[in-house]
Order: C-alpha cells, then structure tokens, then sequence
C-alpha cells in the first residue's frame, strides 16, 4: 500500500493505519480511537453491510450523531464500494422521507434517541432493507413497529460478532463515493454526486493549501452532513493527523475544555460560531494559543472581527474561503493578506481554475461584475435524479466532453486575479436602476458595534422596482434603526442604504448556520 497511488477514499484510511497504526487517529466523546482500530472496525462494519446485501454502487444513508460508529461507518460503506449519504440529525421526518426515498438507500444506520423522527415515518421507507442502530436497545425495540418489512438490528452487537472484511478493490475512482444533500434553501433537497476522484482531489487540495500536517490536531463541531464537517474528516485520515469529534456546538464551554485538554491546533468554524465567540470575548476574553489555523466558510467574515480574531487566537493563521457543495472549495486568501486584501475571498484553490462571465456568456474585465465558473477535478457530476438542473449548472467546456460549474454567484475579480463575492443571483437587488449587492451592504452594517448579525433583501416598491431592507441582530439593544440608517448614510452611496431595517432576537439559520434569506421574505 505505502508505494500504491492512492485513488478511493478509503485506501488514505488504510495508507495512514499502515504508515502508523498506534496513532491516535479519532478522539470521539473523550475515547481514543488509533488508526489500526478505526481499520478494524471500519472493516467490521463493511462486513455487516455485505451480509444485509449491500453491494457495489448501493446508497447507504447516515442518520446519526458525530460519533465513532458514524466516523467509521462511512469508510465501511466505502470499502465494500457502496455511496454513503449522510443526514443530519436535526432532519425532521418530511425531509428525512424525501432523502431517503430519492436516494433510494437500501440500509439505514441512525441513533436510537432519534427514534421520535423517524419512528413514525419507517412504514413509509419501502426501498429500505435493513435498519442498523446505535444507542439504547431495549427502549428502541419496544418503539418500533411490528409491522415493518425490512430487517432491524442492533450495530455494536453486530460489530463484537463480526469478522473484518478483506479489503479488496471495490469499486474505481470514478464511481460515485456520496450522495451530499444541500440544505434546500430552494425547493427540496439536491443529491450532489461526488466520485472518490472529486472528493479526494478537494481534500488534497485543501489540505495543501492549510499547510497541514501529520501532527495537526483538528477540531470537529460541524454536522458530518455539511461538506465543510465531513472534509475535517476526509482531511484528517489524508494526512493521518487526529481528529477531535464533537456532537457539535450546542455547548461551548464544554467545547472550550476539550480544545485547550485535546491541544487542538486547527479549529474550523462557521459565522453563527465565530460571531459567537466574538461576542464572548468582548465580554470575558477568551484566549487558544494552541491554535495555528483557523477556517471559515457558508457566509463571509466581517472585516470587524479580524482584532478579536488574532486576539482570541494570537498564534492562528486565518482563511478566508468561498465554496459550494457543487465542487467542495473554490478560492482561499491566504493568511499573509487578510490585511492587505480584506474585502477579497482569494484566488482558485490548487490545480483548478475560476473565471468570470456575464449571463450572456461573455468575459467580464477586472473591476467588473460576472458569474462565477469553476473548472477542476473536484466539480461534481451531477445532481442526482435531475437532469434539468443539472444542465443549468454544468457548462459545456473548452475541451470536448467536459463539463464547467457555473456557481450563479455574482463576483468581481480584480487585476491581481482575487475574487470579492458580491452575492447570489437570485440575491442582487436591483433599486433605481442599479444593482447593489447585498454583501457590500451586510459589511457596513457589521462594523457598526454593536450589531451582531446582518443580512440585506430587496423588497417589491412601487416607485424604485425594489428598496433595500435590512435585519440586523443587536448585542447593544440601545441600537436603533435611526442611528443604523444614519451609519449607512455616511459609507455608503444612497440608493444602497437600507430604506427598512428591522431589529430582530435572532435571524433564521440552515442546519449549517448560515442565514437562511427566503425565511425573511
């Protein structure tokens, strides 16, 4: 194996166990899991699937926690060259039926304690073949229906009893690896497809560019179901550093403990979690000097923390990322520049390429505005089940038979080649003849102290096609929509200043944390 390419997901798994089997690969809920026993029991689980029928090229869904069992069931599903589609368990039981069913899983592997969800909707999963679950096994079997058609078992069970499977080749790069379901801002979820070629070109990539290393110690707070959770994972075995598993970050305190227990030195994060910890640290300071590298994506940054940032983390090289589940990351800024390109979201990560176009199809100049395109080995193939949208979003490119992602994000790029985000398609307003991008307005409103959260719509208006409305959350309830408006007025040119701002708790959020705007319409 060390002197093999390594071409599928699972071979990095087995490529790190190999080149150091005692290491300590995955600390879950406080235990220690080494790189031979995440194999071993990896292997187990690829076992247990076989019997229950799984083969080559079967969906098998994930319902479950960030826990060990979820970890290596995922590199079980793979060695035995079945796609594995995880689904986070803050799913409730109408989109859990819809995943399911389009992805037309054969097994289902979940946690007993989210039973209430999908207990009632189990008689409904006719494709479905076998049930595997973790948790409490008397008080789930006595929940479950008689009546169900397919097989219900307890996995640790199986796991004790089961002998490893022999790791042969299962599959090739270019079979499908996962189904990843996007949140669904708009309509029903979408089966992003993934082979083991894109998915370990994007970790690859990432990697390179993080600088990261067999003694990076990862921190993982983000749903296995966000692209952005489930890479700290592929990352991790890539490289054979440790991951630190959380459930999430419900609990920050407790989060906290671990990182500065664990030695985390790489910590990625969300807006929801640094606006968090922002805060915090504005009123008790909060200090992880263990911490070289700190990531961000879903949603930009606002200029304002970088002070908090480099003070809550003083050792810690910051990144700036864009990405879209379509093709994992697309741009990164490297850590040098933050201060010289603040507003920017960087260049196209490692061994792909970007470029700007208008809608009809032009190039765009620098300075000026175009939809983003993507070419490199980490676009996806499709989206599952739709063909329609698929074509909407893969372009043909210059080369016969390839396929270009067009992002349908609006973006300038300037003479040096940095990116700057200026919004989605459907998020451009358009006001008095001209189109503001919500983003320039968002960053205004944030460098106000005091406002937490932001985000920016247009508004149907009769006289100006659309006005501009902003809702902000306040950590200064003394913040008025006057004074905000007034704010505004001074940075920005007028017909970008919010002509409604509204004061709320809070703004509605994905299950990844980023600002869901069609709730605000």
């Amino acid at each position: 194996m060390l002197n093999k390419p390594t071409r599928l997901l699972h071979e990095t798994l087995l490529k790190s166990s190999e080149l150091n089997p005692s290491k300590i690969a995955l600390v879950a809920e406080g235990t220690e899991y080494t790189y031979s026993e995440f194999v071993y029991t990896s292997a187990r689980i690829a076992s247990i699937l076989k019997e229950f029928g799984a083969q080559r090229g079967d969906r098998i869904a994930l319902y479950m926690d960030n826990t060990a069992y979820s970890v290596m069931a995922i590199y079980g599903i793979l060695m035995i060259g079945c796609v594995f589609i995880v689904i986070n368990p803050q799913t409730k039981s109408d989109k859990l039926i819809y995943v399911i069913d389009n992805s037309d899983a054969k097994i289902l592997l979940t946690d007993s304690h989210l039973a209430p969800f999908f207990n009632p909707i189990l008689h409904q999963l006719t494709k479905l073949e076998a049930l595997l679950f973790t948790g409490n096994e008397d008080a789930f079997i006595n929940t479950l229906s008689s009546k169900l058609n397919f097989k219900i078992e307890f996995l640790p069970e199986l796991i004790e009893d089961a002998s490893p499977l022999e790791i042969l080749p299962s599959c090739i790069s270019v079979d499908l690896a996962a189904l990843i379901y996007t949140s669904g801002s708009t309509g029903d979820p979408k089966g992003v497809m993934q082979t083991h070629q894109s998915m370990l070109f994007a970790a690859q990539s990432i990697a390179e560019y993080l600088r990261l290393s067999p003694e990076h110690r990862i921190l993982n707070v983000l749903p296995l179901a966000f692209d952005y959770g489930l890479y700290q994972l592929l990352m991790s075995v890539l490289i054979g550093a440790t991951l630190i598993l959380e459930r999430s970050f419900a609990y920050p305190a407790l989060i906290f403990n671990r990182m500065k227990e664990q030695k985390v030195n790489v910590f990625p994060g969300v807006p929801t979690i640094y606006t968090y910890l922002v805060s915090s640290h504005r009123k008790k300071p909060l200090c992880f000097p263990d911490v070289t590298r700190i990531t961000n994506t879903a949603a930009a940054l606002p200029i304002d923390y970088n002070t908090d940032l480099h003070q809550i983390f003083p050792n810690a090289l910051i990144y700036r990322m864009y990405g879209l589940t379509e093709c994992k990351r697309v741009c990164y800024l490297e850590p040098e520049l933050n201060d010289i390109k603040p507003a920017s979201v960087g260049k196209a990560i490692p061994g792909t390429e970007v470029f700007l176009l208008t809608p009809e199809g032009d190039a765009v100049p620098p300075g000026e505005n175009g939809i983003l395109h993507v070419r490199g080995a980490h676009v996806m193939l499709g989206y599952w089940k739709d063909m329609e949208l698929s074509a909407k979003m893969l372009k043909p490119g210059n080369l016969p038979g390839e396929r270009i992602l067009c992002a349908q994000d609006w973006f300038s790029m300037d003479e040096e080649g940095f990116l700057y985000f200026k919004g989605r398609s459907d998020d451009i307003i358009k006001t008095r003849g001209e189109k503001v991008s919500p983003i320039e307005v968002e960053n205004v409103l944030l460098s106000i102290k005091g406002i937490r959260e932001a985000a920016v719509i247009g508004i149907p208006d009769d006289l100006l096609g659309q006005s501009i409305k902003a809702f902000v959350s306040l950590d200064d309830l003394s913040l008025t929509p006057k004074f905000i408006q007034k704010h505004c007025m001074q940075k920005l040119e007028n017909f970008m200043v919010p002509k409604v701002i509204e004061i709320m708790d809070t703004l509605p959020k994905t299950d990844t944390g980023k600002i869901t705007k069609k709730n605000l319409k």
